[in-house]
């Protein structure tokens, strides 16, 4: 099995979008994703004051303001709703944790490895999708297996995570390498949390399958594999950890690199044992997760919050768009949706300066560019002019809403934005608008 973890070697995409945001947000001692929110909003509704005329900038600036307090009561609300799993990752380095954690979110490894941070002095931690609204927590023992390790500093860390009051489904995820036998440490661990914690589930995972294939099996087997060296050692281990461990599991997750399809073996069953020692919510959240449409329905939860942005974002545009001058009121409306793009960025976690959102919105919404023009010039057509092009505005910052948070989106699933879908997803997001805006007036 290979695994990845990399921290100091951030991803393109993560490089592509690390810059500070001087230029747009507020310095402040608390630097959490909610305050770059409303100090983004905020500003924003700042620098629109000084290029509206005063009347109607206050109109604009109430439907356009939002506290802190307002963001962090709506992450709450959702965050309180998730069918959160904590999985507790009990193994010695290279023996498959980060692989499971890949295998679940369907994440890149380097991505991986720079999500998990410092949690204990042994453990660290990765929230996916994001820390503010999480359906996964995988927290990792670090150095486990060391010789110099303070086994038991670890127990209480761990212990002290499971006693903690939260809604959340907790288990723990003991790794195993196939050909390890050395697993004293690993039980003792294992056994201590449970006679702490009785009610919190254990699942054995033996990994790293095909380190003890024959040497002529260049493939995976069908599922479960009928290998005898490998049921031989499953059968071992399972013996060693009798009495700790609710169930066990052969996984063998590997990288595309190293050849082996499916690259994720035993995935299924690793989903099933974990739904059959979880709760039902979140056992379900599980096979959701490993559905093809998971990365949607995810976006999806992000994406309603982002909504809440987008129709205040919206409603200003068009009144913005309501002015009858053509041209006049391009770069004022440019601004708002530039400032909406990096709001989105920040609830999607990504740290996105003016310019950043700026060349995001040329680049998702090139096909509106032609049309963007024309709304200018029906301004021209007395008494209807100014109507259109309000109910326009609304309607297409609405979809480039919709786009910039399926790009974010992407990204924070460790993938490469697709221009054809985002496209595809402004222009059904933009007719859907223009019948909600069509009665927009100034």
């Amino acid at each position: 099995m290979t695994e990845q973890r990399d921290a100091d070697s951030p991803s393109a995409n993560s490089q592509q979008l690390s810059e500070p945001t001087d230029d747009l947000t507020t310095e402040s001692v608390d630097d959490s994703p909610i305050n770059r929110i409303a100090g983004v909003w905020n500003n924003a509704t700042t620098r629109l004051r000084q290029l509206l005329p005063i009347q109607a900038a206050q109109k604009a600036a109430g439907l356009f303001s939002v506290s802190e307090d307002r963001i962090a009561e709506i992450l709450k609300s959702v965050r309180a709703e998730l069918p959160t799993t904590e999985a507790l990752l009990i193994g010695k380095p290279q023996a498959g944790k980060s692989s499971i954690v890949r295998g679940l979110t369907g994440v890149s490894s380097e991505i991986v490895g720079q999500g998990f941070r410092p949690h204990t002095q042994h453990t660290e931690r990765y929230a996916y999708p994001s820390n503010d609204l999480p359906l996964l927590i995988f927290t990792d023992t670090v150095g486990l297996g060391d010789v110099n390790q303070d086994t038991q500093a670890i127990v209480r860390e761990l212990v002290g995570d499971l006693q903690q009051e939260t809604r959340r489904a907790k288990i723990l995820i003991l790794t195993v390498k196939i050909n390890d036998f050395a697993t004293d440490t690993l039980r003792q661990i294992a056994q201590n949390l449970r006679q702490q914690h009785p009610d919190v589930p254990c699942l054995l995972a033996v990994t790293c399958l095909h380190e003890v294939y024959p040497n002529d099996t260049a493939e995976h087997p069908t599922y479960p594999p009928d290998i005898e060296a490998v049921n031989r050692a499953f059968a071992a281990l399972q013996q060693a950890f009798s009495g700790v461990c609710d169930r066990a599991v052969l996984i063998d997750f590997t990288l595309e690199e190293d050849g082996y399809d499916p690259v994720f073996y035993g995935l299924e069953a690793l989903r099933d044992a974990l739904a059959d020692l979880l709760p039902e919510a979140e056992a379900r959240a599980i096979y959701q997760l490993l559905d093809k449409g998971a990365s949607e329905k995810i976006g999806n939860l992000y994406r309603d919050v982002g909504r809440r942005y987008m129709l205040a974002f919206s409603i200003m545009a068009a009144t913005v768009e309501a002015v009858p001058l053509p041209f006049a009121t391009m770069p004022v409306l440019t601004a708002l949706q530039v400032s909406m793009v990096g709001i989105l960025g920040n609830l999607y976690g990504q740290t996105v300066t003016p310019s950043q959102a700026g060349g995001i919105v040329s680049a998702i919404a090139s096909g509106f560019l032609a049309r963007a023009v024309g709304r200018e010039l029906i301004k021209f057509i007395p008494g209807i002019g100014s109507v259109i092009a309000a109910s326009w505005a609304a309607a297409y910052t609405w979809a480039l809403g919709e786009g910039a948070c399926v790009y974010f989106g992407d990204l924070m699933g460790g993938k490469k934005p697709d221009p054809k879908k985002i496209q595809s997803v402004m222009q059904e997001a933009f007719k859907t608008a223009q019948e909600r805006f069509k009665s927009t007036k100034r």
